[in-house]
Formats: C-alpha cells, sequence, structure tokens
C-alpha cells in the first residue's frame, strides 16, 4: 500500500485565535507536517491573528515550541522547520472591535487571487462577530472561506442563530463545519468499504444486520476543563456531532455520486429518519451517568467544583431510524470519560444463520469492526474450521486490515486536521457538516436534554477504569443484546 500526496494550490491561511491550545496542538503541527510532505506550494502563507501583540519574531517563537513539543525531533528537519516558520506572520487583532480588520485586508489583497481561508480557533460567541468583520472589509469573496470549530450551537435555537449569524456573512458553499472524526482515515474507509465494493452493501440492511454499536471512550478526565464541561456535558461534546456523524455514514444510502451535496444530503435523510426519543422513552432508552473518584483521581463533581451537578460524563442511548433498511435494527452509542480503555469503534453485529447444521458447535455472530483509535483498522470476525484431526470443531477468526501493518513500520497516519485543512483549500466540503445538518441532530438531541432537565433526576454513577454505569449494562441486557468489550 501506498500513499499518494498532492499539491493544492497557492492559499493563505488566517488562524483566528492562533496562540490558544487548538492552535499549537492541531493547527499548526498539521500544517508543518503537510508543509513537509510537499503538499504545501512556496507561496503558501500562514497569518495568526490574537490579542497578543506579537511581533513577526515572537509568532514564530511561540509555533517552534509548538512544534517541538507535539511532533517527533526525528520529524524536525532543519531546513523544513525554516521554511514553515519562514511562511508565518502575525496580526495584533481584537476582533470586538471595527477598526482592527485593514491591516488584514491589507496584508490578504497583496495576493487578491488567492485562496483565502479563516480558520475561527475561538469561542463560538465570536463567530458572527468575526464573519460580519470580514464581510464589512470585503474578504467574503468567491475565493474566501470560513471553517468553524465545535461548539456549532448548544442547543436548537442557539445552532439557528449561528447558521443565521455566519450565513448573512458568508454563502453556504464557503462555510466549513469541522469534526475532525470526519477526517480520520477509517471514517472515509466505511465509505470505500461500502460504496466501492459488492461484498457487504447487499448485507448493509435490517434482513442480515442484528444491532450496530458505536463507542467512543477515554480514559482521561475533564481535568481542567471542569468549567466549560459543566455547561457542555458528553451528550453536546460528544453524541451530538461526532457519534451522530458516524451513525449517519453506516446508516446513509449511496449517494448518487461522490461529492458534498451528494453525501450530505443522503446523512440528512438519516437524521430525519431518526425515531424521536421523548418523554418516558428517555429514561428507557437513554443512560447519563457521572465518574466517581478512584484513588488519587477526583471525581466528576470535583474537577467541576460543583457538587450539585448533575453533567454527564457519560452516555447511552439506544437510537432506531424508522426506514425501509433499517426498520428494526437499533443503533447503541456510547461514549464517555475516565473508562477502561481509549478507543473509538464501530461494531456491525450481523445475524445468526438462519440454520445451523453443526448442531452440537455453538456459533459466533460475525462481526466487522471498524477501529478509528488506536490502531486504524478493519478487522471480520468470522466462523472456520479449527485446523488438526480429532473432529469437527469451530472456531472464531479474525480477518485483520490493520493500516499500520499494511502500510509498513515507516507509514504514519496523517492526523485528520491535515486532510481536513488540505480539503478546505481545494474547495472540496464533502467531509464538513451543512447547517441544516446541524441543525436536524439538535431536533434529535433536545428533546432528550429537556427529558433529563425537567426530570430532576440525578446521573447515575460509574467507577473510574470501568466499563461505565450499569445502567448501560441493562439497557443492552433488555434487548438480550451486550456490549463488545472496551479492548485495545
Amino acid at each position: 500500500m501506498t500513499s499518494k500526496v498532492i499539491p493544492v494550490l497557492p492559499f493563505d491561511m488566517v488562524i483566528f485565535g492562533s496562540t490558544g491550545d487548538l492552535s499549537q496542538r492541531k493547527l499548526l503541527p498539521a500544517l508543518f507536517r503537510r508543509d513537509a510532505s510537499g503538499q504545501m506550494p512556496e507561496q503558501a502563507r500562514i497569518i495568526g491573528l490574537s490579542r497578543l501583540d506579537y511581533n513577526q519574531e515572537q509568532f514564530r517563537e511561540f509555533a517552534l515550541n509548538a512544534l517541538n513539543k507535539f511532533i517527533p525531533a526525528a520529524e524536525l528537519k532543519p531546513e523544513i522547520v525554516e521554511r514553515f516558520l519562514n511562511r508565518l506572520h502575525h496580526l495584533h487583532n481584537d476582533v470586538t472591535k471595527p477598526d482592527g480588520w485593514d491591516g488584514l485586508r491589507d496584508l490578504l489583497n497583496e495576493y487578491p487571487d488567492r485562496i483565502r481561508m479563516y480558520y475561527l480557533s475561538v469561542g463560538p460567541s465570536l463567530f458572527g462577530t468575526i464573519a460580519q468583520g470580514l464581510a464589512h472589509v470585503g474578504l467574503n469573496g468567491p475565493n474566501d472561506r470560513l471553517v468553524v470549530e465545535k461548539p456549532l450551537g448548544h442547543d436548537l435555537a442557539s445552532a439557528q442563530k449561528l447558521n443565521h449569524e455566519i450565513t448573512t456573512a458568508f454563502n453556504e458553499q464557503r462555510i466549513y463545519r469541522i469534526d475532525h472524526y470526519l477526517g480520520k482515515e477509517t471514517v472515509q474507509n466505511l465509505m470505500a468499504l461500502r460504496f466501492a465494493n459488492a461484498l457487504f452493501e447487499p448485507l448493509w440492511n435490517a434482513s442480515a444486520v442484528d444491532h450496530v454499536q458505536i463507542t467512543a471512550a477515554e480514559t482521561i478526565g475533564v481535568g481542567t476543563r471542569g468549567g466549560y464541561y459543566d455547561t457542555s456535558g458528553a451528550m453536546r461534546d460528544m453524541v451530538q456531532n461526532h457519534l451522530i456523524q458516524l451513525l449517519c455514514l453506516m446508516a446513509m444510502e449511496a449517494p448518487y455520486a461522490f461529492n458534498a451535496d451528494a453525501v450530505r444530503d443522503e446523512k440528512l435523510k438519516v437524521l430525519r429518519s431518526l425515531r424521536p426519543i421523548k418523554g418516558q422513552e428517555v429514561q428507557r432508552n437513554t443512560v447519563r451517568a457521572q465518574y466517581l473518584a478512584r484513588g488519587e483521581d477526583p471525581s466528576y463533581v470535583e474537577e467541576a467544583g460543583n457538587p450539585d451537578s448533575h453533567t454527564e460524563t457519560y452516555v447511552a442511548i439506544k437510537a432506531e431510524i424508522d426506514n425501509w433498511r433499517w426498520a428494526g435494527v437499533p443503533f447503541y452509542l456510547r461514549t464517555g470519560k475516565r473508562l477502561r480503555s481509549r478507543l473509538t469503534e464501530i461494531v456491525v453485529t450481523f445475524k445468526e444463520p438462519a440454520h445451523s447444521v453443526f448442531p452440537n458447535t455453538p456459533l459466533q455472530c460475525n462481526k466487522l469492526i471498524i477501529r478509528l483509535q488506536p490502531d486504524e483498522g478493519l478487522q471480520l470476525n468470522i466462523m472456520t474450521k479449527d485446523p488438526g484431526p480429532g473432529g469437527f470443531r469451530l472456531r472464531t477468526t479474525t480477518l485483520d486490515m490493520t493500516y499500520a501493518e499494511g502500510l509498513g513500520p515507516d507509514w504514519r497516519m496523517p492526523d485528520a486536521y491535515e486532510r481536513l485543512l488540505m480539503d478546505v483549500v481545494r474547495g472540496d466540503q464533502t467531509l464538513f457538516m451543512r447547517g441544516d445538518e446541524v441543525e436536524a441532530a439538535w431536533r434529535w438531541i433536545d428533546p432528550i436534554l429537556n427529558a433529563w432537565e425537567d426530570s430532576n433526576i440525578a446521573p447515575s454513577t460509574y467507577e473510574s477504569g470501568s466499563e461505565g454505569p450499569i445502567a448501560a449494562l441493562e439497557l443492552m441486557a433488555r434487548d438480550g443484546r451486550r456490549w463488545r468489550e472496551m479492548v485495545v
């Protein structure tokens, strides 16, 4: 297996909030690696905007520290580092003030025909302000692209307000709502698996699939983010965007073409087909919980500094899709912090054979395991004969396609941001969310959040380092199923 690097056209990338955490952890390292791969053209510039009064050299020193911290030393070849740092510029700008935009406009207009991308690595309260500021000085033309990070609203009403603010300044075709999960190699391979092969698509429906599990588990707690997390929780932080996007890719119909609107139209159909969970159904089909203290690790309420908090750090949901393909097939979603393992995976469990010709041998259901992290790859569990004489025995055998093994020891799996940033330059919105997708997801999520709040029932608890609360096991057990163990 090989990887081909396709260079992009010259561009200027502007990072709002360029001295923040996301910039130094993800954006600058991702851009450096694209530069090191030869994908970035010589003329490309990276312009940082922040409230800090950095000069050029101070910003480059900040970027160098970020590279040293988040990229292995073996990748930091001096000539590539120097080339990358020479791309960097910095402008001091308070986006809340109307007089701070002229300098950016003048700098960008040195090359008026270039592609321009504006990455809003700031709080969502500033999204509308920045979009309107860019439009006010004419930086919202055909070559200008706006990139926004989650959270894309706190509920449906706030998401609609946010969409209105940014779409009055930028055309929807130039807005990129980023979800880094969609940039993962295995997520994209899911579409190839389904639509580029004759093997699985005939089985990808209620006649062959028993159920689907989607898991996103973390071993860490909220740490110093307790104050922020207490206004968000696992439902808004993980389910509304990441897990629902994975569900859409699993359940969508084949698009008429592999382009942005065709793919996103099919995802939207899935969102609109999700069976609403309201009233008493919320208590039956959802679980929310908080982690407890363990050893030196504090509990969630201690980290959040709020002993009365009902904010969930774990969510499990039984979702159902009311359409011809998936009627009767449950999709079980779960996510949580301070769990046993760090992993993100999708498990498709197929139905048992209609008739077994091996009456004395229990058969295990075939399972397709799509691992997003760690060790991205695909596994298929099938029944085979146990080799050797002495009778006919069956066992489960795993067909394994792990990317690290297939591509060799020198291959490095690109970070999702590397792909997504270059997709923005190319103008490819396929892996980005559209405004109506975001709103449709909130329409399904809001009734669950409202029911939790109205019930005034405290969330369940679970031990740190476990696989979650007992209530989540019961959610599956009522259907005669069980969660796949969190084994890395």
